[in-house]
């Protein structure tokens, strides 16, 4: 079985402008294979410009990704190469997916910290959190004690206020979804966040951890059990047994450190403009494109998206 490598570049820009096809990418890729001794096959175009499948022969999957992406690199094109093994199984069944960040384009309790004065400080814990320099659970229950005392309606003005959709997650789970794919939302934020966002974009389900209210203002408190990494893994384990059979047939995306081990364990994993530990550790990392790269990685070609606004 072979290889199929698929370089993605950022969204048609209103100017027309697109990294992959206008820059040569291909042509830059595949000379750089053909140097290093792969065998290069066809070539489709997922989409005029922006994203295109290369057939290579052989299994060297890390070598394939990592001298494209050096090619790239070289050259100064902003265009993200993923390579994996080609087969009829490349569409997945289940799309596990990390909120902050990630679904959306915000970290929940760095904004709800921010109704509470506290916003630099915690973001600075957040961020360290993230890159996988601080205990996660530890991390987040100093973070959310920071919020005792806020008033419950905090939440509801940050979902209003600050809560914005990451370009191409709705179409990535309508797609999905509307080629028999189940969709799950599992985040280490909340689940008053993650309930609203699931519906938005029509996850199936969602997990998160649960803020403690009483008096109708949170008391800085975080309802156990924390669902932090292990959580993730056994949330992925989970539906993949219900939806489908198997982590195999499973996609994991996320851009922190407590997301690496699911998406270490997925069939296809994907770090999402990601920190540097979880980018380097993960087999598939998409810096340049948004979550419409998901769906290339897939095989799918754009004029099968199902469109839908973010």
């Amino acid at each position: 079985m072979g290889t199929v490598l698929t370089l993605i570049g950022a969204p048609v820009k209103a100017d027309g402008a697109a990294a992959v096809t206008r820059a040569g990418a291909i042509d830059v890729v595949r000379q750089a294979l053909d140097a290093a001794g792969h065998t290069v096959g066809d070539v489709t175009i997922l989409q005029d410009g922006v994203a295109a499948d290369i057939a290579v022969a052989g299994s060297d999957v890390a070598g394939v990704r990592d001298t494209a992406e050096a090619a790239l690199a070289d050259a100064g094109l902003p265009v993200d190469a993923a390579a994996q093994p080609d087969g009829p199984d490349r569409r997945r069944r289940l799309l596990v997916s990390d909120m902050d960040s990630t679904i959306i384009t915000c970290e929940c309790i760095d904004e709800l910290a921010d109704y509470a004065g506290v916003k630099a400080e915690v973001a600075a814990v957040t961020e360290r959190a993230m890159r996988g320099d601080l205990d996660f659970a530890a991390a987040l229950i100093a973070r959310v004690a920071t919020l005792a005392g806020l008033p419950e309606g905090v939440l509801a003005r940050a979902f209003s206020e600050r809560v914005r959709l990451m370009p191409g997650a709705r179409t990535l789970v309508a797609t999905m979804r509307a080629h028999d794919a189940r969709a799950v939302l599992v985040s280490g934020g909340f689940t008053y966040f993650t309930a609203r966002v699931a519906a938005l974009c029509g996850f199936d389900d969602n997990r998160a951890n649960r803020l403690e209210v009483a008096g109708h203002r949170l008391t800085g408190q975080v309802i156990p059990p924390i669902l932090g990494a292990d959580a993730k893994v056994a949330a992925l384990d989970h539906y993949a047994g219900l939806w489908s059979g198997g982590t195999g047939g499973a996609l994991a995306v996320g851009d922190g450190a407590n997301d690496l081990p699911m998406i270490l364990r997925a069939g296809l994993g994907v770090a999402y403009h990601a920190k540097p530990k979880v980018a380097t550790a993960a087999p598939v990392r998409i810096n340049h494109g948004d979550l419409t790269a998901l769906l290339y990685l897939q095989g799918y070609h754009r004029d099968t998206f199902i469109a839908a606004e973010d």
